[in-house]
């Protein structure tokens, strides 16, 4: 009788915010999640938990017999913990969750290998929904391309290949528009916390900014006294930043840089 792919043994190496969310999918799937590594006892018995599986924080207990070996850890930390992990267990498929390591970092280390890139951001504290989460893969064979296609599918609509060029610009990119987007909402609470003003005031402005992208190209979208160069209202911002000089170099460098694509 033909397995389903769901049958396939999956361990995961990490369990970080990634790790978290991608093992409870792949759980909530039907996917049979054996085990979980992490050298942090907790976070290991915890996701371990959540999916059924069983956990270790030793690297020689790690299970020999998975067929697929998903790592999601820290971009330093494969590295270093590579020839450890692949020792005994050439032969099945390993890939990584990194944006910014290429794929050839198996190269030597296993027979079979490749990537399994989501492009979201992750936290533990919020499980998110993978339908609409576009998941690229990478492979070294036609053959594992097409499996981890099939994985891919069964958590999202949205699944491509991409290279490992492509993929190290859709990382910086997404660092871009998540990371750095984060970082503004983080100023944002400060300014208003010195003032005794609640950030979610501006959950209306933020929703509505990512609301348009999905109808408008985001330069089209742009809008304020940079895109204008009102250079009244900028030079009052300027000044209320007086006591914040890195935030008012921050504001000059945005503002420059939104009026030079406008």
């Amino acid at each position: 009788m033909k397995r389903s792919i769901e049958d396939t043994p999956v361990v995961f190496i990490g369990a970080g915010n990634l790790a978290t969310n991608l093992a409870v999918a792949l759980y909530r799937k039907g996917f049979r999640v054996v085990q979980i590594y992490s050298r942090t006892e907790e976070s290991a018995r915890t996701l371990a938990q959540a999916v059924e599986a069983d956990y270790t924080t030793s690297l020689s207990g790690v299970s020999t017999d998975a067929q697929l070996y998903v790592v999601s850890v820290k971009d330093d930390a494969l590295t270093e913990l590579l020839p450890q992990l692949t020792a005994g267990r050439e032969k099945a498929l390993w890939v990584h969750t990194a944006g910014s390591i290429p794929m050839d970092i198996w190269q030597g280390h296993a027979e079979r290998y490749g990537v399994f890139y989501p492009l979201q951001t992750f936290s533990k504290r919020r499980l998110v929904d993978f339908r609409e989460i576009p998941i690229f893969v990478e492979g070294r064979t036609e053959e594992d391309v097409r499996f981890l296609k099939q994985i891919a599918s069964a958590l999202s609509h949205k699944v491509l290949e991409a290279t490992s060029e492509q993929r190290r610009n859709l990382h910086l990119a997404a660092v871009f528009t998540c990371n750095f987007t984060n970082h503004m909402y983080a100023l944002a609470e400060r300014l208003l916390q010195k003032h005794d003003l609640p950030f979610d005031v501006l959950l209306p402005l933020i929703d509505e900014t990512a609301r348009k992208v999905h109808e408008l190209s985001p330069r089209l979208a742009q809008t304020g006294p940079a895109v204008r160069y009102d250079t009244g209202v900028m030079d009052k911002h300027l000044d209320m930043l007086a006591d914040e000089p890195e935030m008012q170099q921050l504001y000059r460098l945005l503002s420059d840089d939104i009026h030079r694509l406008a």
